[in-house]
């Protein structure tokens, strides 16, 4: 099976041996990402809702770099600090799907990259040749 590395300015380098995606076959595999502001290379946010937006905004544009968007994605993972945090992540996160939500699991974990308070994951599925 051929995977082809998807890799963006749009969107933070990685802090450590992975890829910012992964297209294996017709599915695309994002990394965690979390608030990191690509253009600084900084976590700017000032709390959970500000973090989950830049995430949203980091994940899309992998999913750009890819020719996807929001409407391919087909599973995500959130992580958060706090499962307290889980009311105003959930309520950012639905703003950016328009009714077709993917499968999803939320867990609340000791400790996340750079004590942020919440990382997403994705995985994108490619649609279909067009038929000729």
């Amino acid at each position: 099976m051929d995977k082809n590395v998807i890799q963006t300015r749009n969107a933070p380098d990685p802090i450590g041996p992975y890829s910012q995606g992964v297209l294996a076959g017709n599915m695309l595999f994002i990394s965690g990402q979390i608030a990191i502001n690509p253009a600084t290379g900084n976590v700017e946010a000032k709390d959970a809702i500000d973090e989950t937006h830049q995430v949203m905004h980091n994940l899309k544009a992998i999913l750009a770099a890819a020719n996807l968007n929001f409407n391919h994605v087909a599973k995500t993972t959130i992580f958060l600090s706090d499962m307290a945090l889980f009311p105003s992540v959930n309520e950012v996160y639905g703003k950016y799907f328009n009714g077709h939500f993917p499968a999803r699991e939320t867990v609340a974990v000791k400790g996340l990259p750079k004590n942020v308070n919440v990382e997403i994951s994705m995985i994108a599925v490619t649609p279909p040749p067009a038929k000729v």
